[in-house]
């Protein structure tokens, strides 16, 4: 709180012109209207947003938003220590000036598929709500696992991701492989590529086209899939579907009615129908 507290014409002091700012507008006081942590309320953990995407409960992106502000907006308060405020207002008010994202990838061996916190926590599409322009900002994501660091955009990020294990045919076979876990590992990153679509629009068509091709169009990757793990299969071709009917993805009517079928089939297998 120091720099908006500071004796300090605002066109010498951005934090200070754009706090008083916040503050007329919002009608709350100038050591308010500066905050600028914001987290989950004490004892909470995570927007709910991976959630709702992994389990298909969700009607649209709006109330994925509602969900993440309404999580995520409590502040840190240097005057009470320890003390989570909820303070959407402000926080819809910060994020609403936003021009980038940022994340840290955290190990070496979590990229941003292998989990569902990374795009749990991910504020583009949020942001692009709340600006006035309407403008999606620009999303990075750092990988500093390694001394070579990198710094890339996040479709970038989820373009490599999804070439080096998900479409990755050592990868991929390497988990089918392993059996009943390794098919829910690949159902798995496929959800979790999907969550990027819903979060930030970050994953390109051709990695849904590509995962159908590789998965749903070949009869022997079918039954390998089916024979393995049936459950982790029919979430799979869920996931496709809804990617598909959620915009997502593009594709021809066969393979949508390909997909409906391997459903139907799944299904039968899972209850027993022969």
């Amino acid at each position: 709180h120091a720099l908006d507290q500071a004796d300090e014409p605002t066109d010498m002091n951005f934090v200070r012109k754009h706090a008083l700012d916040q503050a007329e507008e919002l009608g709350v006081t100038l050591r308010e209207a500066a905050t600028r942590v914001f987290s989950n309320a004490s004892g909470s953990y995570s927007s709910n947003v991976s959630l709702a995407v992994e389990n298909g409960g969700w009607e649209d992106e709006q109330q994925l938003q509602s969900m993440y502000l309404g999580r995520k907006g409590f502040a840190f308060n240097s005057d009470r220590p320890g003390v989570m405020e909820q303070s959407q207002k402000i926080f819809e008010k910060s994020l609403s000036t936003v021009d980038v994202t940022f994340q840290n990838l955290d190990s070496s061996e979590i990229s941003l598929t292998d989990v569902s916190h990374y795009f749990d926590s991910d504020p583009t599409k949020v942001v692009q709500g709340l600006r006035k322009d309407g403008k999606k900002p620009t999303s990075f994501v750092a990988d500093t696992t390694t001394a070579n660091a990198q710094v890339r955009t996040l479709s970038e990020t989820v373009r490599l991701d999804a070439r080096t294990k998900l479409l990755n045919p050592k990868w991929y076979e390497g988990m089918i492989a392993s059996g009943y876990e390794g098919v829910r590992e690949v159902s798995k990153r496929m959800r979790n590529t999907m969550g990027w679509s819903a979060t930030a629009n970050a994953v390109d068509n051709w990695v849904y086209e590509d995962a159908n091709d590789t998965f749903m169009a070949d009869e022997e990757m079918q039954k390998r899939l089916m024979d393995t793990n049936p459950n982790s299969f029919r979430q799979m071709v869920t996931t496709l579907l809804e990617a598909n009917g959620r915009g997502y993805w593009e594709t021809s009517e066969d393979n949508i009615d390909r997909l409906r079928r391997l459903y139907q089939d799944v299904e039968d297998r899972i209850e027993g129908v022969e």
